[in-house]
C-alpha cells in the first residue's frame, strides 16, 4: 500500500536565511562573552589628590601645623620669657649713664668745699656733715637711677615678649588655614582630573561593551526580521512524496490481484 507525505516548505531563500541564522546563533553563543573588557573601572587618585592627602596627613604640615608656633609662644611666657628681648647694650647704657652721674656728683662735692671755704668752715664738722648728707643722697639717687634703667629695660622686654607671644598665636591660627587652602585647592584640582579620567574610562568601557554586544544585536535584528517574514508568509510550495512499494507490498499486491482473478474465474 503506497503512502503519501505532504511537506509544506518556505521559499528557498527563506530557508537559507533560517539555516544561516541557526549556524550563526550556535557559533556565537558557543563563545564566552569578553566581560573583562567592559567591567567597571574606578579611576585612581590624581597626583594632586595624592599631594593633598600627603599634606593633610603629614605631622607638622596638615596635622599639627600650629604646634611649632604654640611651642614658640610658650617660650615667651613665664618668669624668663622676657630675657630674649633684653637689649644687649643695656648694661653699656647703664654704665655710661652712671659714669656721667658720678662725674656730676663729684662736681657737687666740690661745690660743698667751696661753700665751706667761703663760710670759714673748710675742714670743719659742718662741712663733713654736708658732705656725708650729699653723698648719701647721691648714692640713693644713683641707685634709683640704676633701678629705673633696669626697670625700663625689663618693661620693654616684657612688652616685646607679649607682642611676640601674640604674633606666634596669630600665626598658629593663620598657617593651618593657609595650608588647608592649599590642600583644598589641590584636592579640587585633582578631583577635576580624576573625574575626567573616570569619564574616559567609562566611555572606553561603553565602547568595549558595544563592541562585545554588536554581534548579538546584529543577530537579534536578523532573527527579528526573519520572524516577521515567517509570520507574514504561509507555505510557498508543497511537495508530495509517494514512495515506491517495497517487495513485500508488491508481492501482496500481486497475490491480491491473483485471488481476485481466481474468484472471478470460479
Amino acid at each position: 500500500m503506497a503512502t503519501e507525505t505532504s511537506i509544506t516548505r518556505q521559499a528557498p531563500y527563506i530557508e537559507a536565511l533560517g539555516e544561516q541564522y541557526g549556524k550563526d546563533l550556535t557559533a556565537l553563543t558557543a563563545k564566552a562573552m569578553p566581560t573583562a573588557t567592559y567591567a567597571p573601572t574606578v579611576a585612581g587618585q590624581d597626583p594632586a589628590q595624592q599631594a593633598a592627602y600627603q599634606m593633610a596627613t603629614t605631622q607638622g604640615q596638615g596635622i599639627g601645623a600650629y604646634q611649632p608656633y604654640i611651642t614658640q609662644a610658650a617660650a615667651y611666657t613665664g618668669p624668663t620669657g622676657y630675657q630674649p628681648f633684653m637689649s644687649p647694650y643695656q648694661q653699656d647704657v647703664i654704665d655710661k649713664t652712671l659714669q656721667q652721674y658720678d662725674i656730676q656728683s663729684q662736681k657737687g662735692l666740690a661745690g660743698i668745699g667751696l661753700q665751706a671755704a667761703k663760710s670759714g668752715n673748710l675742714g670743719g664738722g659742718r662741712e663733713g656733715v654736708m658732705r656725708s648728707e650729699y653723698q648719701t643722697q647721691s648714692d640713693l639717687n644713683r641707685a634709683m637711677l640704676n633701678a629705673q634703667m633696669l626697670q625700663q629695660g625689663f618693661g620693654q622686654a616684657q612688652q616685646a615678649a607679649q607682642t611676640a607671644y601674640g604674633n606666634q598665636m596669630q600665626m598658629a591660627g593663620i598657617v593651618p588655614g593657609l595650608i588647608g587652602q592649599d590642600i583644598s585647592r589641590l584636592g579640587s584640582a585633582g578631583a577635576i582630573q580624576q573625574a575626567q579620567t573616570q569619564a574616559t574610562l567609562d566611555a572606553q568601557r561603553e565602547a568595549n561593551r558595544m563592541a562585545a554586544y554588536d554581534p548579538y544585536e546584529r543577530l537579534g535584528y536578523m532573527g527579528a526580521g526573519l520572524g516577521n517574514i515567517l509570520g507574514g508568509m504561509g507555505g510557498q510550495y508543497q511537495t508530495t512524496i509517494r514512495p515506491d512499494p517495497t517487495p513485500l507490498q508488491s508481492a501482496l499486491g500481486i497475490l491480491s490481484t491473483g485471488i481476485g482473478v481466481y474468484d472471478k474465474f470460479r
